[in-house]
């Protein structure tokens, strides 16, 4: 038992610096946690690529060393803290990857894939919608214009908080699709509504005009 217990720790030890990147990724991501098991392979792979680039920094520091400069010695606590560095450092630079759709955008161009790096179609539009303006259409067949300060990333749970909030009224029908004449009526006093995405029929995304600019 007491051997099973140490292989344990040692191989926990070593997927460490796997762990803390992928805590790093998805505490700045909107993905989803895994199961526990693709936490395992995660750290697996992660593990591999940090262990890789250790390896890649100390051959290039012994060869600093060996002719030009010593900046010190190699041990065990400076890889320690090298391995905990580039864990965090690599875990930060794959979230800002995935959340501007860099690695997939460069794949797409190559048409390698189709897909994206968010982790859904519902939140690449408000991601990636050229006016931050939006129509909420409620179930209760409300309407409210606003600007989404915060937005639900799964469009199943979660909330929407709706900053200068208007109240949309009809008084015609639209024809076409090419006359309206809603009004936008304030909420009066208030200055943001919270509202359950579950409240939410669809949502339309304005298109940009002299008024929701500002100009």
């Amino acid at each position: 038992m007491q051997n099973v217990s140490r292989d344990i720790i040692e191989i926990l030890q070593y997927l460490l610096p796997g762990f803390v990147c992928a805590w790093v990724y998805y505490g700045l991501t909107s993905h989803k946690k895994p199961s526990e098991f693709e936490r395992v392979v995660q750290a697996l792979i992660f593990t591999l690529m940090i262990q890789s680039l250790v390896f890649i920094e100390s051959m290039a520091l012994f060869c600093i060393g060996k002719h030009t400069i010593i900046l010190g010695s190699w041990s065990t606590k400076v890889e320690l803290v090298n391995v905990t560095v580039l864990a965090i450092v690599f875990g930060g630079t794959m979230a800002f990857f995935v959340n501007n759709d860099i690695l997939h955008g460069i794949a797409r161009k190559l048409r390698v894939t189709q897909e994206t790096s968010f982790p859904s179609n519902w939140f690449h539009a408000f991601c990636t919608h050229r006016t931050p303006y939006i129509v909420l259409h409620l179930v209760d067949e409300r309407r409210v214009y606003g600007l989404p300060y915060e937005w639900p990333s799964d469009p199943a749970e979660g909330h929407f908080v709706i900053t200068n909030p208007f109240w949309l009224t009809d008084n015609t029908d639209l024809i076409d699709g090419k006359e309206d004449r809603s009004e936008m009526r304030k909420m009066s006093g208030v200055e943001s509504i919270l509202i359950n995405v579950k409240d939410v029929k669809w949502v339309e995304f304005m298109e940009a005009t002299e008024s929701n600019n500002g100009t």
